[in-house]
């Protein structure tokens, strides 16, 4: 490691989980991996710990005693303030019904217990990069000309990573929905297959079932935000077979 690299302020996750050996294991784990990591064992301890040092992403079991991780997801993305900090849940291998309703709540991914503490390892990188806050992802937005696209009335800030609505209502968006849209409007009116928006999204370092909806979660969020949930979606339509494409021209500055 270099003397620039060891300079980097270490980025700081919190791992909440009611299990103390899987808090020890993940919280050993991923400080070998050069996180900052902090721990907590429900809603108060976690939001008490937010409150102290704002954390830049979140691991979050889902099936805790008292207040579970959908509800205290939920009180998150309801926090001004806090309302970005990227979520990677942890759910029961049969839970899909979970694992739905937490991306809806704002999470950017999840992870199926039991899993590989590598497999975790990646998704947190993978959400961080999407998310800005990386190192590497950071100095890549930093370099892009552009600071702004406009579509239909609408306008993606790409330095403040806010959604600004027709008549100038800022729509918050998690790190997820910010860079799923972005990728829509890198390549406007073309047709984007799912395993490319995923690999955008997730990079290829990771496995993926054929069976995993959770893009089309995403995607079906993102539609929500930008008001295109109604019968038939006018901004980014889905293509059967085939993907996704955005349809409305764009222009950047």
């Amino acid at each position: 490691m270099t003397a620039m690299e060891s300079s980097k302020p270490a980025l700081s996750l919190l791992v909440v989980d009611d299990d103390e050996d899987i808090r020890v294991l993940m919280a050993e784990y991923l400080r070998q991996h050069g996180f900052e990591v902090h721990v907590a064992d429900g809603g108060e301890s976690m939001f008490a710990s937010v409150a102290e040092q704002r954390p830049d992403l979140i691991v979050l079991d889902i099936m805790m005693p008292g207040e579970d991780g959908l509800a205290l997801c939920r009180r998150l993305k309801a926090s001004p303030g806090l309302e970005a900090i990227p979520v990677i849940f942890l759910t029961a291998l049969g839970d899909t019904a979970d694992r739905v309703a937490g991306l809806e709540l704002g999470a950017d991914d999840y992870v199926v217990k039991p899993f590989q503490p590598r497999e975790l390892l990646a998704r947190i990188r993978a959400v961080l990069r999407r998310s800005g806050s990386s190192q590497d992802d950071a100095q890549a937005v930093r370099d892009v000309p552009e600071k702004a696209y406009h579509f239909g009335g609408w306008t993606l800030d790409l330095v403040a990573r806010h959604l600004i609505a027709p008549g100038g209502m800022i729509v918050n968006l998690s790190g997820a929905e910010f860079r799923l849209l972005s990728i829509f409007l890198e390549h406007p009116q073309k047709v984007l297959s799912r395993d490319f928006i995923q690999d955008q999204l997730q990079g290829q370092e990771l496995d993926r079932s054929p069976f995993d909806r959770s893009l089309d979660v995403q995607v079906c969020r993102l539609r929500a935000r930008l008001r295109d949930n109604g019968r038939e979606s006018k901004l980014i339509k889905t293509v059967r077979g085939d993907g996704y494409v955005f349809t409305s021209p764009i222009t950047a500055e």
